[in-house]
């Protein structure tokens, strides 16, 4: 097929990969434990629900402007005064078709052929991905293991070059839910503000941060660089609006009015109900973020006693987002399964466990666990993988469920 070269650069997203796979043994009547999908199993809240039920009986069912109605970046100026003390203008603001159009939209209007774009891994894809079909350079700057992936400000300085465009930081990181430290990213604008790279942030696990540290990112950077500073988020995590399609961007207003100009030749608007549900969510009650975080963090922690009673897995304590990156390097080996995409894929297929393996994040020897699920399934789910792994141990193949 006579496809666009751009296509040969990229791979589909390994994360969407598990999720379909694990749908079709679903459908085929398999009892799948899914700790595959960054998705809460949260309902999304009834005030916003009540809201986009209030938007259809209103007729409120037509175009609006590709950037959104006027409320809805409004919405997003209100939650980022609140949260971060820090104003925008609704001329700052985009809506987009959640956080992932965000950063697309974004990569439209800055990567050119020839740039660097620098971020950190392990990585989540479609930021190197989004990179790559721009014609970009991506450049990666590690994070060590032994520092829960937690980067510091020079690990991504020293490469920066005169091609560099952009820097892009996500934190709390997806996959391994390392948060950045405030002194690094300040470090980082500094830096940029001196040599003209633009700063671009996935805060999207932002609510999702479990401990009282100072993790005001929004505002470090608009202090020292806001005319190359692009924060681009989501209502999907901690709202529990995936499906939604709810996500926006900030950044200079001749920046967002050429972002309007791509996503009005891509999609035009997010949906028009979306768009009222999104206003109640962002200046609605906010308790049901509070609650889902609580349950996260009791999650959290049950599960990585489970998993780490086992001495062969190592797996640090995340600071954010919803996930456990355990390290599985002593379950491999060249007699039984050799990598962790393999682990992976026997696990899907003889313990029906979907999880998502370390290469897909550039981590091999990881494994990525969504603890997005009820304790019941997250108990069940790691009880397969154990006997999984004994069953391997004695040369057996694990009872296919």
């Amino acid at each position: 097929m006579n496809l666009a070269t751009r296509m040969a650069r990229v791979a589909p997203s390994p994360t969407l990969k598990v999720a379909a796979e694990a749908d079709r043994l679903r459908r085929a009547g398999v009892d799948v434990v899914d700790f595959g999908a960054g998705e809460p199993d949260f309902p999304t809240p009834a005030n916003v629900i009540a809201a986009a039920h209030r938007a259809i009986d209103a007729g409120y069912t037509k175009y609006t402007p590709s950037a959104g109605a006027a409320d809805v970046r409004e919405a997003v100026c209100h939650r980022s005064l609140e949260d971060y003390g820090v104003s925008f203008t609704p001329a700052e603001v985009i809506v987009s078709a959640g956080a992932k159009q965000a950063l697309y939209n974004t990569a439209v209007v800055l990567f050119d052929e020839g740039d660097e774009v620098i971020t950190h891994s392990p990585f989540w894809p479609t930021i190197v991905d989004q990179v790559l079909l721009c014609g970009a350079t991506p450049v990666l700057a590690r994070g060590l293991r032994e520092r829960g992936f937690v980067v510091e400000a020079d690990e991504i300085l020293q490469h920066v070059t005169p091609r560099t465009k952009a820097i892009i930081l996500n934190t709390p990181c997806n996959p391994t839910g390392a948060v950045m430290r405030d002194d690094t990213v300040a470090a980082i604008a500094d830096h940029c503000a001196q040599t003209g790279v633009w700063v671009i942030v996935d805060l999207t696990y932002d609510k999702l941060i479990y401990e009282p540290v100072a993790h005001n990112v929004v505002k470090v950077l608009t202090d020292r660089h806001r005319d190359r500073t692009v924060i681009c988020s989501s209502a999907s995590k901690a709202y529990a609006m995936t499906g939604w399609r709810a996500g926006w961007a900030t950044g200079p207003k001749d920046f967002i009015t050429a972002c309007n100009t791509v996503q009005g030749h891509a999609t035009s608007n997010v949906s028009s109900i979306t768009q009222k549900a999104l206003v109640e969510a962002l200046t609605g009650p906010q308790d049901a973020v509070t609650a889902m975080l609580d349950e996260y963090r009791s999650r959290r922690d049950q599960t990585l006693t489970w998993l780490t009673a086992d001495a062969r897995v190592e797996c640090l304590t995340p600071g954010g987002a919803f996930y456990l990156f355990p390290y599985i390097a002593e379950l491999l080996g060249p007699s039984g399964v050799r990598t962790s995409a393999e682990f992976a894929d026997a696990l899907l297929q003889e313990a029906r466990v979907a999880l998502t393996a370390g290469e897909g994040f550039d981590a091999p020897g990881f494994v990525r666990i969504s603890y997005a699920t009820s304790l019941d399934r997250l108990r069940e789910g790691v009880t397969r993988i154990q006997e999984f792994v004994h069953a391997r141990a004695r040369g057996s193949a694990a009872p296919v469920r």
